[in-house]
């Protein structure tokens, strides 16, 4: 019989390899031939400037834009395009993105995402000012689009 000590440890074992297995990757495709992209971590840290970016674990309320010389740190004054990639925890509570257009956001160029490794052909565009597949105000919560997929991955893409 194993012991309450073996067992924990097995335990704590199986979760630690769940969430050391996690992966997500964000790809950028810059079709605009000018800016830069840009991956913020919720803290503000620079994760990316055009470059693939990987990380081993969810990726918790990122932010991403195309710096063209007028977007704010946090991408203000652009379209700004949000994410959350983590392998669900529960049902329902796996990855999420969308585009916001919430001042002080603005339509700057036209951006999308897609998800990858997953949910395949699911994501948004926005083309104009006016598209309906952005936040316009904070209550437009039918525009995130989610994902219930292990280790999902996103593209964002920029003019398209």
């Amino acid at each position: 019989m194993l012991s309450l000590t073996t067992f924990l440890v097995a335990i704590v074992a199986s979760l630690a390899s769940q969430v050391a297995g996690e992966t997500h990757t964000v790809t950028f495709d810059n079709r605009c031939g000018r800016g830069t992209p840009t991956l913020r971590a919720q803290n503000g840290a620079i994760l990316s400037t055009g470059g693939a970016y990987t990380i081993r674990g969810p990726l918790i309320g990122a932010i991403a834009y195309l710096q063209t010389g007028g977007c704010g740190n946090n991408g203000e004054g652009c379209t700004l395009i949000e994410t959350t990639l983590r392998n669900p925890p529960s049902p329902g509570a796996g990855s999420s993105t969308d585009i916001s257009l919430i001042p002080p956001h603005t339509f700057s160029v036209t951006s999308g995402f897609g998800y990858y490794n997953g949910c395949d052909r699911t994501g948004a565009d926005c083309t104009n000012p006016n598209c309906p597949t952005a936040f316009h105000k904070p209550d437009d919560t039918h525009v995130q689009v989610a994902c219930q997929t292990n280790d999902v991955n996103l593209v964002i893409t920029f003019c398209a």
